[in-house]
């Protein structure tokens, strides 16, 4: 398997989504990863991965059920790198 060149963060999908979702993320190294997500107001929402990852490809689930409808920012730091997309719920 070829390790990633560098740190990615990949669109989720399904996007919009009802009401879970997969958030996918690249790391060439081993390295402490954050992916959090907030809400429109800059609210943290959730915190899906707080810790040391291995390189390679990870696959997180996000479950929104108990959240309303609208956009919503996820955010990965690892290192210095820091990347967020955006998403939507859609109940």
């Amino acid at each position: 398997m070829q390790l990633p060149s560098q740190v990615q963060l990949h669109q989720n999908y399904p996007n919009p989504f009802n009401p879970t979702t997969r958030i996918e993320f690249s790391i060439p190294e081993t390295s402490h990863v954050t992916l959090e997500v907030f809400n429109i107001q800059g609210q943290r929402v959730a915190t899906l991965v707080n810790g040391t990852r291995d390189a390679g490809v990870h696959t997180v689930s996000f479950d929104a059920a108990n959240l309303a409808s609208g956009v919503y920012m996820y955010r990965i730091q690892a290192g210095n790198f820091t990347r967020v997309n955006k998403m939507m719920l859609v109940k």
